[in-house]
C-alpha cells in the first residue's frame, strides 16, 4: 500500500507529453508510480482536477525574508514548491560586519523592499557565504529554497569602498572574488549573479556595484564557475545597450561552458530590440554556446495606488505631506471638498526623465477592478478615456484612485507592453532558448505583484486569452517545472515520473484565478508589501507532504535549503 495516491487527475506531468488521465503513487518523499496504481493509506480524490509538478520558480528575491519567514508567500500561494533567490547582483553574503546596513540599503533600493523590516527581520548569523547557507540550512520552509552568490555583495566585501564606488578591480582583487565564488559554489550555491542596468541602485542613488564591471572581471568571475563544474551566471542588463553586450555574455558563456542568461524585456525606448536578442540566441545554439534569456510571463507592470509607490502625484508638492500619513488620514484628506482640484492645479516637479515617464506617461496607465485583465486594450488607458470624455488624464486617474474608498488600483505595464499587447511574449515563449522567470518574488513590495505568475501562465496563456493565440497547457507546465529546474541543475524535480521528487499542484483548472492585488502591513516593523493572492489551488506538495490544501497553509514545512545541483 502506497503512502499516498493522487487519484485521477488529469496529469501534465512537466515533459510536454500530452495530458493524460492517471494516478500518481507517493512513498518517501518521492513518486513511486504513475498510472494505474494501489490503494494509498491516505488518498486525494482529483476526479475532474489537473495534478502537475511544482512550479519551480527561478528567479526570486527572498534573501532578507527566508531568514525570518518559513512560509515565502506569495510564491508558496501559486503553487510554487522551489525558489532560486540571490538574483540581480544583490544578496546578504558575503557580509562584513561593518557592512549590513549598507547590504540592507542597497536590497532597498534596488529591489524596493522596507528598509525597517530588514533591519529587524534578518537575524545575522554569517560573514561567509557558506555560513549564509549554513544559517539557511537550520530553517525550514513551505518551498525548497535555492541561492545565488551576488555580485554586489561579494566586491563590496573583498573591495571595501572601491568595490561599493564601483571602481575597477585590481587582478588581487579579481582572483580573490573569484575563489569566493568557488567557494560558495562548493557550498552549495546554485549559481552567480550580477547587474549592469542603471536602474539598479541603492536607497542612496548609488549603482549596484558590478555595473561597470571589466570584461576582466566578469571574465575571472565566469571561469570560477568553470572550476567548480556547476552554477548559473545570471545578469541583469541595461536594457538598451543589450544589442551591444551579448556579445561579450555569447564569448563567456563559449569560454566557460556554464549557462550565462539575461534578463529580457521589452522597453518603450527600444521596443523591437528582442528581436534582435532571440537572433542572438539561435546562433549561439547553432554553436552550441549555453546563452539564454529569462523572460517574464506577462507586462512587468506597476500597480499605482495612494498607498503604494508610485502614481501619477507623488512628484506634485501637495502630495508630500500626505506621503507621511496613515492610510486613513490619507484617505480623508485626498476626499476633502476642494482638494482634488488644488493639487491638480499644481506643476509637477522634474525628478529625472524615469520618474516623469512613470508618472506622466497616462497611455500606459489602467484602471483594475477585481476581474481586471492583464492584457488590457489600449482603447481601456486613462489617456484614451480621457480623450472619449473631454477631461484631463489627471482628473481621470485622480478619480480611479478614489476608487472603492480610496483603495482603487492602476496598472502601468511597464515592460513588455510598448505593442499594446503580449503577442511578443508569445514568441519570446515559443523560443527555445528563452526562460520563465522575473516573478520577482519578494521584491517591489510597495509596486509590482508578479509572484504570482505561475497562476497567470495557467490562466492567460492556455484558458482565457482572448486577443491572440494562446499556449498549450503541457508547453506550460513544462517551461515552470523541468526546463526551469533544469537550468539549475535540479533534475531530482520538475517531472511526475517515478523516482523525481514528489513535488505535486493538484488544481482546480476551471476555477483557478486571481484575487485582486493588495497592501498588506505584515512584514517585520510593520512593513509594507503588495500581494495577490491565488483561487484553485486544492492542494500543493512538497517531498509529498501537503504545504497547502485548499489555499490554506497546513503549517508543514518539509521544504530545505538546496545545495548544489541534484541528479534524479
Amino acid at each position: 500500500m502506497h503512502e499516498l495516491v493522487i487519484r485521477g487527475g488529469r496529469v501534465v506531468d512537466g515533459t510536454g507529453a500530452p495530458a493524460r488521465t492517471a494516478d500518481v503513487a507517493i512513498d518517501g518523499g518521492r513518486i513511486t508510480e504513475v498510472g494505474r496504481v494501489g490503494p494509498g493509506r491516505r488518498e486525494i480524490d482529483a476526479d475532474g482536477l489537473l495534478v502537475t509538478p511544482g512550479f519551480v520558480d527561478m528567479h526570486t528575491h527572498y534573501d532578507a525574508q527566508a531568514t525570518w519567514d518559513p512560509t515565502l508567500g506569495p510564491s508558496s500561494w501559486h503553487g510554487v514548491t522551489t525558489v532560486v533567490m540571490g538574483n540581480c547582483g544583490v544578496g546578504f553574503a558575503p557580509a562584513a560586519p561593518d557592512r549590513h546596513d549598507w547590504l540592507i540599503g542597497l536590497m532597498e533600493g534596488v529591489e524596493d523592499i522596507p528598509g525597517a523590516a530588514m533591519h529587524e527581520g534578518i537575524q545575522w548569523e554569517w560573514e561567509h557565504f557558506p555560513e549564509y547557507l549554513d544559517a539557511l540550512g537550520r530553517r525550514e520552509y513551505a518551498v525548497d529554497v535555492g541561492t545565488q552568490i551576488p555580485h554586489g555583495a561579494l566586491r563590496a566585501y573583498v573591495m571595501g569602498e572601491r568595490g561599493a564606488a564601483n571602481e575597477e578591480a585590481t587582478p588581487a582583487d579579481i582572483a580573490e572574488m573569484a575563489r569566493l565564488v568557488r567557494e560558495g559554489l562548493e557550498a552549495g550555491a546554485l549559481g552567480f549573479s550580477t547587474s549592469r542596468t542603471s536602474l539598479h541602485k541603492s536607497i542612496d542613488g548609488e549603482l549596484v556595484p558590478g555595473t561597470f564591471a571589466s570584461r576582466d572581471e566578469l571574465f575571472g568571475l565566469g571561469r570560477a564557475l568553470a572550476e567548480a563544474g556547476h552554477g548559473v551566471f545570471e545578469l541583469a542588463s541595461e536594457h538598451t545597450s543589450l544589442g551591444k553586450d551579448i556579445a561579450w555574455m555569447r564569448e563567456l558563456a563559449a569560454e566557460t561552458g556554464r549557462p550565462v542568461i539575461v534578463n529580457l524585456s521589452q522597453t518603450d525606448f527600444a521596443p523591437v530590440l528582442w528581436r534582435d536578442i532571440l537572433g542572438h540566441l539561435d546562433a549561439a545554439a547553432e554553436e552550441g554556446v549555453p546563452l539564454f534569456a529569462q523572460v517574464a510571463g506577462r507586462a512587468i507592470g506597476l500597480v499605482m495606488s495612494w498607498h503604494l509607490t508610485a502614481h501619477p502625484f507623488v512628484t506634485y508638492p501637495g502630495w508630500d505631506a500626505l506621503a507621511k500619513l496613515t492610510p486613513e488620514a490619507r484617505v480623508a484628506r485626498l476626499a476633502e471638498p476642494g482638494f482634488k482640484e488644488r493639487l491638480l492645479a499644481e506643476t509637477p516637479r522634474n525628478l529625472g526623465f524615469f520618474e516623469s515617464f512613470v508618472t506622466q506617461a497616462f497611455h500606459k496607465m489602467y484602471p483594475m477592478d477585481a476581474a481586471f485583465d492583464y492584457e488590457p486594450d489600449p482603447s481601456c488607458s486613462v489617456a484614451a478615456l480621457a480623450k472619449a470624455t473631454g477631461r484631463r488624464p489627471q482628473e481621470i486617474a485622480f478619480d480611479a484612485l478614489m476608487q472603492d474608498g480610496g483603495y482603487g488600483q492602476m496598472y502601468f505595464p511597464l515592460f513588455n507592453y510598448a505593442d499594446g499587447n503580449l503577442d511578443l511574449l508569445h514568441t519570446m515563449h515559443g523560443h527555445a532558448r528563452t526562460y520563465m522567470g522575473l516573478s520577482d518574488g519578494g521584491a517591489h513590495c510597495g509596486a509590482i505583484c508578479d509572484a504570482g505568475m505561475p497562476t497567470f501562465m495557467l490562466t492567460h496563456w492556455t484558458r482565457d486569452r482572448s486577443r491572440g493565440p494562446r499556449m498549450s497547457l503541457e508547453r506550460v507546465i513544462q517551461r515552470q517545472t523541468r526546463d526551469t529546474a533544469a537550468l539549475y541543475g535540479l533534475r531530482d524535480r520538475g517531472v511526475l515520473a517515478p523516482g523525481y521528487r514528489a513535488d505535486v499542484n493538484v488544481i482546480d483548472y476551471d476555477a483557478l484565478g486571481f484575487e485582486r492585488p493588495e497592501v498588506v502591513y505584515d512584514l517585520p516593523a510593520g512593513g509594507r508589501r503588495l500581494v495577490q493572492r491565488a483561487r484553485g489551488y486544492v492542494a500543493t506538495l512538497v517531498g509529498g507532504v501537503a504545504t497547502y490544501e485548499q489555499g490554506q497553509a497546513t503549517g508543514a514545512l518539509p521544504g530545505r535549503l538546496i545545495r548544489g545541483p541534484r541528479s534524479r
